[in-house]
């Protein structure tokens, strides 16, 4: 008889014997480039290392096609999540209905291209990494709320260190960014939407409006900007992200996506869970239809 216990425990050792190799891949090639090339050549390198390991680990040591990744609607999700992520960043509107920002001019497209290559970069390192290793292990062994919690508190965490950053700039990325990704890969059970919602919202801010990205100045940008106000709506040195508005606005969008999971019954409850209702009398309960693990 196969023991679901057991199964899932050889599949969390398993993807955390993938994550080791990503990760070993990665820190080995940032030491071999540290210093020799420009900082977007070795985010690219980086970026392509990653997702290729991630393949080849999932392949080689986790015996299967990654979930994640498959399907025809693919590029329609990625570019979705791409128009999300723009269309979200419509907190600058907000913003200036409220006198914070102010337009100061023209820029130059001389760096949309840069611009648009280093979001997609750290996006795909990013979301590989936190969604496809983490929030997935997690899931596995606690469900999915308790893979929001713990991925969205890791993604602020992970920020805490940037220029800029603060307890409340942290928390703010954390229910921002955090939970809204998280709800974007539960509601597709797909690497690309949130990949391109995360790039998106980044070349929004930086490369089109030509402000801080989680702390880190934009240049070259299309437009030139400015925020005057409180920090509690200009977000400070770390950038709009960690504004009141949009840490409300992106956390409205995720509610909406995990109800609309949460309807469509992508939301895996704990394994526990799922033992005990098994092993219930079947006159004491309703039968359940359990989503595939992703």
């Amino acid at each position: 008889m196969d023991n679901p216990r057991k199964r899932t425990g050889k599949q969390v050792g398993l993807a955390a014997l993938n994550l080791l190799f990503v990760l070993l891949i990665l820190f080995g090639a940032q030491s071999l480039m540290r210093g020799r090339i420009s900082n977007t050549a070795g985010l690219a390198i980086l970026s392509l290392l990653v997702f290729a390991a991630y393949l080849v680990g999932y392949r080689f040591i986790e015996g299967r096609r990654p979930p994640e990744l498959v399907g025809l609607t693919s590029l329609k999700e990625f570019f979705g999540g791409i128009v999300l992520g723009v269309g979200l960043f419509s907190v600058i509107a907000i913003l200036w209905l409220l006198r914070v920002y102010q337009l100061l001019g023209r820029g130059t497209t001389a760096g949309l291209g840069a611009g648009a290559l280093t979001a997609l970069f750290a996006a795909t390192v990013e979301e590989t990494l936190i969604r496809a290793f983490l929030f997935r292990i997690v899931q596995m062994v606690g469900g999915t709320w308790t893979a929001i919690l713990i991925s969205s508190a890791f993604f602020g965490a992970a920020h805490a260190f940037n220029p800029g950053a603060t307890v409340t700039s942290s928390v703010a990325i954390a229910l921002e960014a955090g939970v809204l990704l998280a709800a974007a890969y539960v509601f597709t059970a797909n690497l690309w939407f949130p990949i391109g919602l995360h790039a998106g919202w980044n070349f929004s801010e930086g490369s089109l409006y030509g402000l801080s990205v989680s702390g880190f100045t934009a240049k070259n940008a299309l437009t030139q900007g400015t925020l005057r106000g409180p920090a509690i709506l200009t977000g400070a040195a770390f950038g709009p992200e960690a504004s009141i508005v949009a840490v409300v606005l992106c956390f409205s969008a995720a509610i909406l996506l995990l109800w609309r999971a949460a309807k469509d019954g992508r939301i895996q409850p704990p394994p526990w869970s799922r033992v005990n209702s098994s092993t219930s009398p079947p006159a004491a309960v309703t039968e359940v239809s359990v989503q595939p693990q992703p």
